[in-house]
């Protein structure tokens, strides 16, 4: 366990960076992404983190504005109070008692152990169990105007050398645009993200997605319905994943254990770090269920930490780590670029990238500092 550090101050930057295209899921359409980017400084150094969390509670329960303030309200006087007790791995301990807002504790986690990492010359990739110097990737295709732009998009990622597409269905929005890429673009891997928009007595319109050959589906059901994902994955020859529902190591142990799902999608935000992030890969690869991790729109800073995560053993699948230019005009931090359907490990210090200082002032829209007391 790395030495502890107190916490001086931390820095909430409010920024908000236009996106290349607007990406249109079943929870609205996004054409600026607004995220809240955190610098902690210690009595060791400083380090980033960054919140995944959405403007509306549409994905999970939480949303931007309540991080913001339960992180200044309720955890930062926490974190503030364990002085040189803090370390990243005290963290969740310290926060313990406020209930829930795990991508809120995540952002905060992720910011203390870049810090330290920083301070001991270590990359996020070394400390987290890395085996490999570059990763897979995927892209995730949101629901766009047409089925012919669709195929259009497919083949212009495919072009770029993505090594796996992840569709994003909906009732009214599932079969005939699935096959439609099958048709055009033959044995690619292929899978698709429902994002819990269906129902258990959707299952018999769930299974012509079997026709299809998918790597899986994601999240077909609502997040709190394992025993309806259960149900479901026996009626299915496709493979489930689950995406909403596993929300911690426990949980991803108790859905593999009633058969809920095969295959898990591992978000770092969405367990509350990356250090249960890696626990969740441990339970998983040793009941011998693959992992991929997943994206939430992150800039450069989460995809830093993202593409370390995605190089440990277990992920055998790619993730949704694509390029910057697949999101951003211009990343928050120097750009990640896709050389064959591959993205590099960083190997500096921490998560071996920071934010461009220009970038950061212009798209920040607002700015707090929250002191230790």
């Amino acid at each position: 366990m790395a030495d502890g550090a107190a916490l001086t101050a931390v820095e909430l930057h409010r920024v908000e960076i236009p996106l290349v295209t607007p990406f249109r899921t079943s929870f609205g359409t996004q054409s600026v992404r607004t995220a809240l980017v955190l610098r902690v400084r210690t009595e060791r150094g400083d380090g980033w983190g960054e919140c995944v969390a959405e403007l509306e509670p549409l994905y999970s329960s939480e949303f931007l504005d309540a991080a913001e303030l339960v992180i200044a309200d309720h955890l930062l006087p926490r974190l503030f109070a364990a002085g040189r007790g803090l370390t990243a791995d005290a963290l969740a301990g310290v926060l313990a008692s406020v209930k829930g807002h795990r991508m809120a504790k995540a952002a905060l986690e992720m910011a203390v152990l870049d810090a330290e990492l920083r301070a001991e010359g270590v990359s996020f990739g070394a400390r987290l169990g890395a085996v490999r110097t570059a990763v897979d990737c995927g892209v995730s295709v949101g629901i766009p105007e047409s089925v012919e732009a669709l195929v259009e998009l497919v083949g212009r990622y495919l072009a770029q050398g993505y090594r796996r597409v992840k569709l994003k269905i909906e009732p009214g929005w599932d079969l005939e645009p699935v096959r439609a890429v099958r048709e055009r673009f033959g044995g690619i891997a292929l899978q698709v993200d429902a994002n819990a928009a269906y129902t258990l007595a959707d299952a018999e319109h769930l299974r012509a997605l079997d026709a299809f050959e998918l790597v899986l589906i994601e999240q077909p059901l609502p997040e709190d319905d394992l025993r309806g994902h259960a149900e479901l994955a026996a009626r299915l020859r496709t493979p489930l994943c689950l995406d909403e529902s596993i929300t911690s190591a426990r949980v991803a142990a108790e859905a593999i254990s009633v058969g809920a799902c095969s295959i898990v999608n591992v978000k770092a935000g969405r367990v509350g770090g990356y250090l249960e992030a890696v626990r969740v890969h441990d339970v998983c690869r040793a009941a011998g269920v693959a992992v991929w991790c997943g994206g939430m729109l992150e800039t450069g800073l989460g995809r830093a930490a993202n593409v370390a995560l995605a190089a440990l053993p277990g992920f055998t699948l790619p993730g949704d780590t694509s390029a910057s230019e697949r999101y951003w005009v211009q990343d928050l931090t120097d750009p990640f670029v896709l050389h064959d359907g591959r993205l590099a490990v960083p190997t500096g210090p921490g998560l071996g990238v920071e934010p461009d200082p220009d970038r950061l002032r212009a798209w920040t829209t607002v700015r707090r500092s929250v002191p230790a007391p």
